[in-house]
């Protein structure tokens, strides 16, 4: 009996424990890994091609408000540059009697403790909008949070799929080496129990029968266990299908989310949210010491006023800001500074305004392929198509 357990004991599945994980960037449609000759898996998989279209068209749409803002920028940069010596002059000076001014007043600032004049001024700049960026950063980490543990449970799944997938693939060698097995000692017992009738002259009629009712038994097992692995095997390699489309629209919001916060960082100049949290509570701070020490001075509200006169005479989206950026003006240096910052920030969004199209592209060519390649589903296909638009 031990003889036959030690024999028949389920070989160990080797290679599956380390698999190591996909890479949560990389967003693919496996079309081999569908079977698109079955209903339930092509309309996943026409499905799956038509909510990626949707969330690149989305994400693509929510990027272009705030490219254009930043191509606004840059455009007030080119019209500040290409101001005439005369009034170029005039605009440096009254930008330099704010900025000396400016200096006077703040000079208390300087304490120990206190927020840089930069940082202060790239808080202010942003004043408007940092409640709400900070809010977004917020919930773009939560969320990130929350994909990731999307995409690490879908792992998890997969790969746990994928070790039953390979204890089926041996257990339907075993009950083979099963069967061959109790096919042989059958033979080997109808074998000897002809030597016994003929040879010695016995009654062997009970054996045959025994010998019989053991084999039907056995082989009946044998055969239900292997029926029920190549039925578990299948509905595994359906899951395992169904986890690769579902894990395809699980990146697509990753890649978005984390370029998403990576151009929040860039743009407020963090590395996390609780940093720009902590920076934005001491600049409530500081802003409410230096309100209370400030001093009405008219020098500086008479440049100021004449600077945005000046200003307002260009054509520039917004000559507020410029008040915040009187150094940009004056010294070119800072301005090459700031119109690298915007660049950057354009590059930023233009690069996932082209990864998202590439994205809608690449799955409505697929789309455009099945029904090329399976002309017997293209009403099917394009009805989908159709119903997913409206």
């Amino acid at each position: 009996m031990g003889f036959f357990k030690s024999l028949f004991q389920r070989r160990k599945v080797e290679g599956t424990a380390s698999l190591p994980p996909e890479s949560w960037d990389e967003v693919s449609l496996k079309r081999e890994q569908s079977n698109l000759h079955d209903a339930e898996q092509r309309q996943r998989y026409i499905q799956g091609c038509l909510e990626q279209m949707s969330e690149s068209a989305a994400a693509s749409e929510r990027l272009a408000g705030e490219y254009n803002t930043v191509t606004a920028y840059l455009t007030d940069i080119e019209e500040i540059e290409a101001l005439p010596p005369e009034e170029a002059q005039e605009l440096k000076a009254n930008a330099k009697a704010v900025e000396s001014l400016e200096k006077e007043h703040k000079s208390y600032v300087s304490k120990p403790g206190r927020m840089s004049d930069s940082k202060y001024h790239q808080i202010e700049c942003m004043e408007e909008e940092i409640e709400e960026g900070l809010e977004k950063i917020r919930s773009a980490e939560t969320y990130q949070g929350a994909i990731r543990q999307d995409l690490g449970r879908l792992d998890g799944e997969k790969h746990a799929f994928q070790y039953r997938r390979e204890e089926l693939h041996v257990m339907l060698e075993n009950t083979k080496g099963m069967a061959v097995i109790c096919a042989t000692a059958i033979a080997a017992c109808f074998a000897l129990l002809l030597v016994l009738h003929f040879v010695f002259e016995l009654d062997t009629q009970a054996g045959y029968l025994i010998t019989a009712a053991a084999a039907a038994v056995t082989i009946t097992i044998i055969d239900l266990r292997h029926l029920d692995a190549r039925k578990e095997l299948k509905k595994v390699e359906n899951s395992i299908n169904r986890l690769i489309l579902l894990q395809n629209r699980v990146k697509i919001r990753y890649v978005n989310n984390t370029n998403l916060l990576d151009y929040y960082y860039l743009k407020y100049d963090v590395n996390k949210g609780s940093e720009l949290e902590q920076l934005w509570n001491q600049y409530q701070t500081e802003k409410q010491e230096r309100e209370t020490y400030k001093q009405t001075s008219v020098d500086l509200d008479f440049y100021r006023r004449e600077l945005l006169k000046q200003l307002n005479r260009l054509p520039i989206q917004d000559a507020n800001i410029w008040l915040h950026q009187t150094e940009a003006i004056i010294n070119p240096k800072e301005m090459v500074e700031i119109r690298h910052g915007l660049i950057m920030r354009r590059q930023k969004l233009r690069a996932q305004i082209e990864y998202n199209q590439k994205l809608a592209e690449k799955a409505q060519q697929e789309i455009k392929d099945v029904v090329e390649q399976y002309p017997a589903y293209a009403k099917e296909i394009l009805d989908a198509v159709s119903a997913y638009d409206n």
